[in-house]
């Protein structure tokens, strides 16, 4: 390095010809034949010359030129090649732009829309926020590792089970949207994390059903009126989840049909139809008895504002001692259809006695499961099948709504299903 330093005036600097001007201490300016200009700082390192950019003229001035030389002379005075350890630098920078949580986040955006509701209800972020983020939020994507992933788990694998896979999941989405980013990442971790931590002691359970036989009773008994009571025998009328129920809105009911938009249909994410609902004789004498409580055109208004909680049934039950849920009543329509006539009289052309038995004695499969707003059959097997199979569902209600009100036997059961 030179020893006089500052021998640029910023005067010099500006009208400097073409070719290199020392400004003393190894810094440099390069012009060009173009006109541009290069700020160059020199250094020896082990006895090899290095060069390294400062950056361009005029964007960064001589006295920016001189602070920034200043710098790194004294990373070189400390032994350490300048070039190298600016290298290193920009890359630590670069992985901490790119913090677990921030690449956790823009997944989550990233998915909103095929989330119900767009994930306003936290359930896809949650398990992460809570069990995964606190502990390797800030660490870089690119560094975490199966052992970080294992340790951070570790302690809900067995007591928290089906959280634990939950958060295990999105971590591995959100690694593999950090790849789609062009980060490197270890997609493999979870699963090596898996390895480590071993299978899960929790048996997951299912959720309390009512026997199918008691409901009734249990229908019968929410003579009330109140808007929760209304609200959960319309649960058990239709079959369907309590989230679109909550968020039933008056223009979503078209006579006997109740159409709930694609988005709130969990199982049915990318759906590009919407779900229509048969309603009963009984489920459209509800609904009437709901529109006198109705707020901003939702039938089960919350007592402030919004909608009733997702808790507000399960507190009603809670009240009457009873260990089942609202979800259950799916089940328990679902194990009826297994077991009461279905409406077939009569065997078709060509159809075996045994496909008749079965079809004569139990639902469809195709028609119970379409009931519960599940997808069924392969991709090609849908294609093909256009049907929502409403006819054979209004039916099917319309028996399931008469047997909450006036359950019969068996035998009666297939009187009525001859009859529609």
């Amino acid at each position: 390095m030179g020893r006089a330093l500052n021998r640029l005036s910023a005067s010099a600097v500006k009208t400097a010809s073409i070719g290199k001007h020392a400004d003393g201490g190894g810094l440099w300016l390069v012009k060009r034949e173009d006109g541009g200009a290069q700020w160059v700082l020199r250094v020896t390192m082990h006895g090899r010359r290095r060069e390294m950019g400062l950056g361009a003229y005029p964007d960064r001035s001589l006295k920016e030129a001189r602070e920034v030389a200043d710098t790194w002379r004294m990373v070189a005075r400390q032994g350490l090649d300048p070039i190298k350890e600016r290298d290193r630098q920009r890359r630590e920078a670069a992985r901490n732009i790119h913090m677990l949580a921030d690449v956790a986040l823009d997944a989550f955006n990233s998915r909103k829309a095929e989330l119900k509701g767009d994930g306003k209800a936290g359930r896809w972020f949650s398990p992460l926020e809570l069990h995964v983020l606190p502990k390797l939020g800030k660490v870089p994507v690119a560094d975490i590792d199966q052992k970080d992933i294992r340790d951070t788990l570790a302690p809900i694998w067995h007591s928290k089970a089906d959280t634990a896979r939950k958060a295990m999941n999105r971590l591995g989405i959100v690694l593999r949207h950090a790849a789609a980013l062009g980060l490197e990442v270890d997609l493999q971790a979870t699963d090596k994390a898996k390895a480590l931590l071993g299978k899960q002691r929790h048996t997951v359970t299912n959720v309390p059903a009512m026997n199918w036989r008691d409901v009734p009773a249990f229908y019968q008994s929410l003579d009330g009126g109140s808007i929760t009571e209304l609200a959960l025998r319309l649960l058990i009328l239709t079959a369907v989840r309590s989230y679109p129920l909550r968020f039933m809105h008056v223009d979503q009911i078209d006579g006997d049909v109740w159409t709930i938009p694609a988005a709130a249909m969990k199982g049915r994410l990318g759906a590009t139809s919407d779900f229509r609902v048969p309603l009963s004789v009984e489920a459209q004498g509800v609904i009437a008895k709901a529109r006198k409580f109705a707020r901003d055109g939702f039938l089960f208004p919350g007592m402030k504002r919004g909608v009733i909680s997702d808790m507000t049934m399960t507190a009603l039950m809670d009240r009457r001692g009873l260990k089942e849920r609202p979800h259950g009543f799916r089940s328990s329509f679902r194990d009826w259809t297994a077991e009461v006539p279905s409406n077939r009289s009569e065997k078709t052309e060509g159809e075996s006695a045994a496909d008749y038995e079965r079809e004569a004695t139990y639902t469809a499969h195709e028609v119970a499961e379409t009931c519960l707003g599940h997808i069924t059959g392969g991709a090609v097997e849908r294609a093909y099948r256009r049907t929502d199979f409403l006819e054979q569902r209004r039916a099917l209600m319309e028996r399931w709504g008469m047997w909450l009100v006036a359950p019969c036997s068996v035998d009666e059961h297939l009187e009525v299903a001859h009859v529609l």
